[in-house]
């Protein structure tokens, strides 16, 4: 997912906003809309009770299939289909992507119809923390001091928050873990947001489909047997999953990743508000204190993330500046030319880049 670039437009008539405001604005919108979308899921699949967290899973998996096919069917995106078939090695990432995001998911309904809405948030609070430890301990990439500052003050969030739970909060690990390997295969594959959705599904298709029949020959499914309103909402939960993915392929292509990178916290943030102000689950002064310090990790790896953008910026504009005068014949040889330090590798920086399925 990289920024879309920017394009001469027509001139507009005064007073009218300009082309690319436009999409830049709507792109804002869309964003907002994702990660809100994202944020507020906790309170839809309480609605979904008397499932159990499997049943209500596997309707997710079957539903969003038909939500994204049928998207793509209207946008006739199906050349990428054959071309994945025959390459065995992205297939296979595929198919692991569709296992992590199954677990992912899953624990993900289990705690917020058991009441850990906010250990849930705290796990995708921490993702950036996890995906830049990854990354280190993975791809060897290399941290700036402030990035390892934020790490460590992860790493001291996640202690004082299992002295306060009296265990690791394994919640919040293990949906962080999950999403960031997520990511990570995702990376892998290069599959669009819609298309990467839409694979993974059709490969947990089956297995769901199956479980559900299971589920009602044993006489425990509640599809058929909750009245239609009940089996509309399970339905729906393939539109709660596509509906977000959508806005946010829409947000990728037209504004700046920094900007997708603020945005997502939007989704936790939400998630703590409802734990806290809808769910009414505890708060005792050291979660307080975890989720202090995870906030303080965060602040620091997105200032840190937007002060390198700035300078990337500002490095960039120089040197397009000298381009020309370094093409420009010169009428004597320089006594010496001035050597332009390479750009550095590419490092992580704290924004989310993949369009992956929250929540």
């Amino acid at each position: 997912m990289k920024p879309s670039s920017s394009t001469t437009s027509a001139p507009t008539a005064p007073g009218e906003p300009a082309e690319g405001a436009l999409s830049s604005r709507a792109g804002l919108f869309n964003g907002i809309a994702a990660y809100s979308m994202w944020g507020l899921v906790p309170l839809f699949w309480p609605l979904l009770m008397p499932a159990g967290a499997m049943e209500i899973l596997a309707h997710r998996m079957a539903w969003s299939l038909v939500v994204v096919g049928g998207v793509l069917l209207v946008l006739r995106r199906w050349g990428w289909a054959g071309e994945l078939i025959r390459q065995p090695r992205r297939l296979a990432l595929v198919t692991v992507a569709a296992a992590v995001i199954t677990v992912n998911w899953g624990l993900y309904i289990w705690s917020v119809n058991n009441n850990h809405v906010v250990e849930a948030s705290l796990g995708y609070f921490i993702n950036p923390l996890v995906t830049i430890a990854m990354g280190v301990l993975l791809l060897k990439e290399r941290l700036r001091p402030v990035q390892w500052a934020a790490v460590g003050t992860g790493l001291a969030a996640v202690l004082v928050l299992a002295f306060g739970y009296g265990q690791p909060p394994w919640i919040s690990l293990a949906l962080a873990f999950s999403f960031a390997t997520y990511g990570l295969v995702k990376k892998k594959v290069n599959l669009g947001g819609v298309e990467s959705l839409a694979a993974e599904t059709a490969i947990q298709f089956l297995p769901a489909l199956g479980f559900l029949l299971w589920l009602g020959a044993r006489g425990e499914s509640t599809f058929g047997t909750e009245g239609g309103g009940h089996a509309v909402l399970l339905a729906l939960t393939g539109v709660v999953t596509a509906v977000p993915l959508v806005c946010f392929g829409a947000a990728a292509i037209r504004v700046p990743l920094s900007t997708l990178g603020l945005l997502q916290y939007l989704a936790p943030v939400f998630q703590f508000a409802l734990g806290v102000l809808y769910f009414k689950e505890a708060m005792p002064p050291e979660r307080w204190a975890g989720f202090g310090l995870v906030w303080l990790a965060l602040t620091l790896l997105t200032w840190d993330a937007l002060r390198t953008a700035r300078a990337n910026r500002a490095r960039a504009a120089e040197l397009a500046a000298q381009l020309p005068k370094a093409q420009a014949p010169a009428p004597t040889p320089p006594a010496a030319s001035a050597s332009v330090e390479e750009a550095p590798g590419p490092e992580i920086v704290a924004v989310a880049e993949d369009p992956a399925p929250r929540p």
